[in-house]
Order: structure tokens, then C-alpha cells, then sequence
């Protein structure tokens, strides 16, 4: 009998990916996760990309804006059609700073990217800032795939990354920041019945 948690893996490495308000595009494992933030954006998902995060610390893989940008306009993505939210220092930072910007915005529907070992805690960490920010919004999974799992990238193959993902997950659940994994279940359900 599969457990909730492992549920909730299923459920968000299979979203469906739907036409949006934002792409928002997380900083973190180096530059890797930019193609696939281009790749919606060349397919019509969105508009616009937000780029979140202000971090600068290559030996973790997070490398700001200044690294980010270039690589999204190299890929074809007008600056006009690029926000920068370059204030945050953490997952959950970025979560709360991108439901600010979906309040302002009156968004209704963004996709999330990030690397797929990330992508469990950044979503329970964006269910948790939307429910905090009073808003009932979709937070669609765009996981950046076809990464290698044990390449070595200079912070960690994402292997071991992914294990140390699970344990942030139990630490910061104790601080109240995610959403717990019957919660984002329920909420997946929700989702499902958007159009």
C-alpha cells in the first residue's frame, strides 16, 4: 500500500501542465533548470517568466540573476517578458515573494520550475505562502526533467540532493513553512477540477 507521501511523489512528477499567467522559474542547480523555463514559454504556456531568487553561491549551485537572465534571452526570451524578483534567500522567501506578485498581478495559475529533486519541498512550500497569502490559486509542476540523476555537478549529484531534499522537508514542516503532504494531496484534487 503505497503511503501519502509516496502519493504526493506520483502526483507531482505526473501534473499536467496547463496554459498560465507566469512561469516562475526558481534559482537553483546552476543553470540547468533555464531550458525548460524557455521551453514553456517557446510552447505557448506563458508569457511571461518570472526569475526568482538572489542567492550567489556557486558551491550550492544558486547563481542570481545576472547569471540567469542572459541565459533566458540566449534562449529567446524577450527582457520585456522577464520579472525579476532577485530579494530571496530561500525557498520559502521565493514562495512568499512570487504570492505577493500574484496578488498584485490578480494571477490565477503559474507554473512552477524547479529541479525535479527540489520540486517536492518548492511546491509544498508554494502551497503553504498561497494559504498564508489568503489565496486560492493553481501551482501547476513543471519539473525540469531529463537531468542526470548522478551526474556530478559541483554542489552534489541530485541523487544525494534528493535525500537531503526529504530531510529539509521534515525540518521546515516542523517550523510550520510547508503544507503537509495530505494537504497538497487535497489541494491536487482541487486542481483537477479547475478548467
Amino acid at each position: 500500500m503505497l503511503t501519502t507521501r509516496e502519493k504526493f511523489i506520483i502526483l507531482v512528477d505526473n501534473d499536467t501542465i496547463k496554459v498560465s499567467d507566469v512561469i516562475v522559474l526558481l534559482e537553483g542547480d546552476g543553470l540547468f533548470r533555464v531550458k525548460k523555463a524557455v521551453e514553456l514559454y517557446h510552447n505557448n504556456y506563458a508569457k511571461k517568466i518570472i526569475f526568482s531568487g538572489g542567492i550567489f553561491d556557486p558551491k550550492y549551485g544558486s547563481f542570481p540573476k545576472e547569471y540567469i537572465i542572459p541565459e533566458l534571452i540566449q534562449g529567446g526570451i524577450s527582457s520585456e517578458d522577464i520579472i525579476i524578483e532577485g530579494t530571496s534567500l530561500s525557498t520559502r522567501d521565493e514562495a512568499i515573494e512570487v504570492m505577493a506578485l500574484c496578488k498584485q498581478n490578480s494571477w490565477k495559475r503559474i507554473i512552477l520550475v524547479a529541479s525535479h529533486y527540489h520540486q517536492y519541498r518548492a511546491y509544498l512550500t508554494f502551497i503553504k505562502a498561497m494559504q498564508e497569502a489568503e489565496l486560492l490559486i493553481e501551482i501547476i509542476n513543471g519539473t525540469s526533467q531529463n537531468l542526470k540523476w548522478f551526474e556530478e555537478t559541483g554542489w552534489g549529484n541530485r541523487y544525494d540532493l534528493l535525500a537531503q531534499e526529504f530531510l529539509r522537508i521534515e525540518k521546515y514542516s516542523e517550523f510550520g513553512h510547508l503544507a503537509t503532504f495530505e494537504e497538497a494531496v487535497e489541494y491536487q484534487k482541487w486542481k483537477e477540477q479547475q478548467v
